[in-house]
């Protein structure tokens, strides 16, 4: 089959990295003709466009698609993609992210094209301004109505769509955002050797956060609640892996609160070093306040490492308590150092969450699953039309 994928801007995110996989698994094991259809990847975040150039199938970059709201550059987005699409004639559209979601999914309808559409995270979500929220619940609405199936990368966000009036419950699939496995469970780098780069000794325990340093990411509880961690064990480390336009605004705060000693920075990393780096560490905190299901919980899990999360959207799927990490309140502090305080001085706590969570996740996760799950989709898809 010819699918054509479309998405805003390929950066090095969740949504991002999802949607190669499936790009490349479909191209080269199931001989699928692939498009990725996307924006130029502006910013501090990082660009995947030149792996999916070297992966062998269609990749077409539009200007005229940006993250922000621009009415002018959404139009243009909009007339340039239905070009596009008209030129292809792909067999099925697959959209992923809010505007390219939109934006996609209206000029297959006006084409006549199947489309189906994965959330990654909700377009209208906690922490948006009350006129945001409303105007991409309703853009959702109608865009669903162009949809001949919704992908939700877990079941919390199906159940946010179904209760919001997107779309009734049978129009969605769960399928989890798939990963390569293997290096979480066999790192390409010894542990040793990575945390002697971090300046990590061998008596410190460090806790991994993996997140752009960018709004609702939730760095700034971490570091309130780091103050009583440290009092309590002064051997502790954060380690912040990425970068982003907080960056002096985060250092600031950790140096307010006397904690330089305590954080290290590794800045922007290429995807191939996560495992690295997950498993040089020994905690894995996640405290974004809005996030569809983040890669990383599944990732620390399947590294071996017990995970600290907010109960926000899909993270209770995989964070259970007292069998592979703390699922926490959103925005709390007190939880949030008392749970880390308690993995800080107990390794055998450590291990036995770790153990579990790789035992319970690692074959769930499995991009092979993720990408033969999809391709089941767009089969019923087809076989409806």
């Amino acid at each position: 089959m010819h699918v054509a994928h479309v998405i805003t801007r390929l950066i090095i995110g969740g949504a991002q990295q999802n949607t190669l996989l499936t790009c490349e698994e479909q191209h080269r094991e199931y001989g699928d003709e692939v498009t990725l259809i996307t924006g130029p990847a502006i910013g501090p975040e990082g660009s995947l466009i030149d792996r999916a150039r070297a992966a062998g199938f269609r990749v077409i970059e539009l200007d005229s698609m940006r993250r922000s709201i621009h009415p002018w550059h959404d139009w243009r987005s909009y007339r340039d993609l239905l070009a596009v699409l008209r030129e292809l004639r792909p067999d099925l559209v697959h959209t992923h992210s809010s505007k390219a979601g939109i934006i996609g999914r209206y000029a297959a309808a006006k084409l006549k094209l199947p489309a189906v559409h994965t959330i990654h995270g909700s377009a209208f979500h906690f922490g948006q301004h009350p006129l945001a929220f409303r105007l991409y619940r309703f853009l959702e609405r109608r865009a669903a109505r162009w949809s001949d199936h919704l992908i939700s990368v877990c079941d919390s966000l199906t159940d946010q769509y179904v209760e919001a009036g997107v779309a009734p419950r049978e129009r969605f699939t769960t399928v989890y955002s798939g990963m390569d496995v293997e290096p979480f469970l066999n790192p390409p780098r010894s542990r040793e050797d990575v945390r002697t780069e971090l300046g990590l000794t061998d008596d410190q325990v460090a806790i991994a956060k993996v997140a752009r340093l960018f709004n609702l990411k939730g760095h700034e509880y971490l570091i309130r609640a780091a103050r009583a961690v440290a009092d309590r064990n002064a051997n502790v480390r954060f380690v912040l892996i990425g970068d982003g336009i907080l960056r002096e605004q985060l250092e600031q705060q950790i140096a307010d609160s006397h904690l330089s000693d305590h954080f290290i920075f590794t800045g922007l990393v290429e995807p191939r070093r996560i495992p690295e780096l997950i498993n040089a560490c020994d905690i894995v905190a996640h405290t974004s306040v809005w996030e569809g299901l983040a890669r990383v919980l599944p990732q620390g899990l399947i590294s071996g490492k017990p995970v600290v999360s907010y109960d926000v959207d899909g993270a209770r799927e995989v964070v259970v308590p007292n069998e592979t990490g703390f699922l926490l309140p959103r925005e709390s502090i007190t939880e949030l150092s008392a749970a880390i305080s308690a993995l800080v001085e107990s390794p055998e706590l450590r291990e036995r969450l770790g153990s579990t969570g790789r035992e319970r996740f690692t074959d769930r996760f499995r991009h092979q699953t993720m990408t033969r799950e999809i391709r089941e989709v767009y089969k019923r898809v087809l076989e409806n039309r």
